[in-house]
């Protein structure tokens, strides 16, 4: 009995070494054993650290975090796929015949236009023969393009300027918009009674997404060719905004002083090789314009919307005999930004996958930081740490890997658009995307501190079987609320790609209520959680740069 008791012992200890020497020398294994906590914390401690000034784009902080960004990629081994590097060398030299070598370096550098709103601004109100001018900021105020902008058009009234495809609902359906100023509600069918069907339908299951519907909006009023946004929000007094006195210091959650703070509004940015076209004034009314736009025509705003709550149905309509003048001035420069990007190449080069996420964030004003952990230091550490994951397998993946960290995110996606209008390769070559934005933290209804969300291409049901497999099997234990669309849009950069029809999935760990405040700090992250996502995108990309995914067909696992 004790040599047979012996000999078992051996036997198990044998299997037990055995398994540890062979998930040792695992690729896949490797990889997720070099996603360590402290690789995660030390990337993201100097990320959202004060040194980086809140990373505005453009800005000194932004550069500084660019350049802690490729300096990691080139400690991992991950080659640079940025820009051709230029040099500036003397006549003589040339004439000797020595050309320089030129290489690749790890950013993709482009110009952007800085704006804000000048000080001149004109708005008045055509009824018949009846002509009304309204001053700037006593009755209107103007989110302008980067262009100074002079229009007299007719008016449409859109209800809310909706469009929910899902749930067959478009606010532009039977009327033409083309070439003329939109008149539009804030908020979206029923958002004001949370108990109706409508809110139940209509809000965005994103929270995310709920927080930044008017840049769909305007997306969608652009699309129909609108050329300039009348809002209106009968729950909103815009006029406080512009009171030219304040008997009291101003006294919110995250500041108190005499002085007003600065808005991120006022100063926007754009690429230069975006269409004019394709740049909307928007124009902030107090609600004696908006009477005197609707005054005569028929239109309530209150039975509006009682009547696409009830109805959920638009009732949009084209206002006869009234147009609008608008005249815009703006101020505005030229600024230089960059994207970091490296790349693993793989045994194809010319099949690409590409994971992302934005690295800039709201910056430094007011003598209060915009550090961005979660939004979005968080992110673009899962990308980083990815990269070092796969350099960790020491094998060359089947397909070639693209790792890049936009800039220009909280402007207008613009790093992650440049790119898909100049990528590293033709743009036909991506297959697929990753998206990592906010992985760090708890939304409010979160006590567990598992829950995140992924978003995904429709068509392309593997991207969530595969997460699902991979979390089960790993025993990760998320909470995974799966959310699929056509072409999946929102606030964050896989809607650059999917503009592109290329394939996205996109993780969020969750929308805290310290998002776009100088409160979001590395003292709040779930550790744990982000960790998990991180692990999860790699086992994911793992599979799908190593296997024919679309057609369900594998040389792995």
């Amino acid at each position: 009995m004790k040599k047979l008791t012996t000999v078992l012992l051996i036997t198990a200890f044998m299997a037990v070494s055995v398994s540890y020497i062979v998930a040792q020398h695992d690729p896949k294994e490797m990889g997720l054993n070099a996603i360590t906590m402290a690789a995660v914390k030390g990337q993201l401690e100097f990320l959202a650290s004060d040194w980086t000034e809140g990373r505005m784009t453009g800005q000194k902080g932004c550069y500084m975090a660019a350049d802690y960004i490729a300096s990691m990629f080139k400690v991992y081994g991950i080659k640079p796929a940025g820009d051709i590097e230029s040099f500036r060398f003397s006549r003589s030299f040339m004439t000797r015949g020595v050309s320089p070598e030129r290489n690749r370096t790890y950013f993709q550098n482009f110009s952007l236009i800085e704006y804000s709103p000048g000080d001149n601004h004109e708005f008045s109100v055509t009824s018949g023969k009846q002509v009304i001018n309204f001053a700037y900021r006593t009755d209107f105020s103007v989110q302008t393009s980067d262009v100074g902008t002079e229009l007299n058009a007719p008016v449409v009234f859109v209800g809310y300027g909706f469009v929910d495809e899902e749930n067959k609902y478009n606010d532009f359906k039977d009327v033409d918009v083309k070439g003329k100023v939109i008149l539009r509600l804030s908020g979206y069918p029923g958002h004001r009674d949370t108990a109706s069907a409508a809110y139940k339908k209509f809000t965005p299951q994103d929270r995310r997404a709920r927080f930044r519907i008017s840049r769909s909006k305007n997306n969608d009023a652009e699309k129909y060719g609108a050329i300039a946004v009348i809002e209106v929000n009968p729950e909103q007094d815009y006029s406080r905004s512009w009171s030219a006195n304040y008997p009291f210091r101003y006294n919110t959650r995250m500041y108190e002083g005499d002085k007003r703070r600065a808005s991120f509004s006022d100063t926007r940015m754009s690429l230069p090789g975006d269409t004019l076209s394709d740049r909307m004034n928007t124009i902030n009314i107090t609600m004696r314009v908006a009477n005197e736009i609707v005054k005569g025509t028929g239109v309530s705003f209150a039975d509006f919307e009682k009547y696409a709550m009830e109805k959920m149905k638009p009732a949009s309509k084209t206002l006869t005999g009234k147009s609008v003048f608008l005249k815009t001035t703006v101020n505005s420069k030229i600024i230089q930004a960059r994207n970091v990007v490296g790349v693993i190449e793989g045994e194809d080069p010319d099949e690409i996958i590409v994971i992302g996420g934005h690295y800039d964030h709201l910056g430094k004003h007011d003598g209060y930081i915009w550090n961005g952990a979660d939004d979005n230091a968080s992110g673009t550490v899962g990308v980083m740490t990815i990269a070092k994951a796969f350099m960790a397998t020491g094998v060359k993946p089947k397909k070639t890997i693209v790792f890049a960290a936009w800039t220009g995110e909280e402007k207008g996606l613009l790093g992650s658009k440049y790119f898909a209008e100049n990528p590293y390769k033709p743009v036909e070559n991506i297959n697929l995307y990753l998206n990592y934005d906010m992985i760090s933290r708890d939304s409010r209804n979160d006590s567990s501190g598992v829950k995140c969300s992924m978003n995904y291409t429709e068509a392309y049901s593997q991207l969530k079987e595969v997460t699902i497999e991979h979390n089960d099997r790993y025993n990760l234990g998320l909470d995974i609320s799966f959310r699929a669309s056509e072409r999946p849009s929102g606030g964050s950069d896989h809607s650059s790609f999917a503009a592109k029809d290329i394939p996205v999935f996109y993780f969020m760990a969750g929308f805290p209520p310290e998002y776009h405040q100088p409160d979001d700090h590395i003292s709040l992250v779930n550790w744990d959680k982000m960790a998990k996502i991180i692990k999860l995108g790699f086992l994911d990309i793992w599979k799908f740069a190593n296997t024919d995914w679309k057609s369900q067909t594998s040389s792995e696992e």
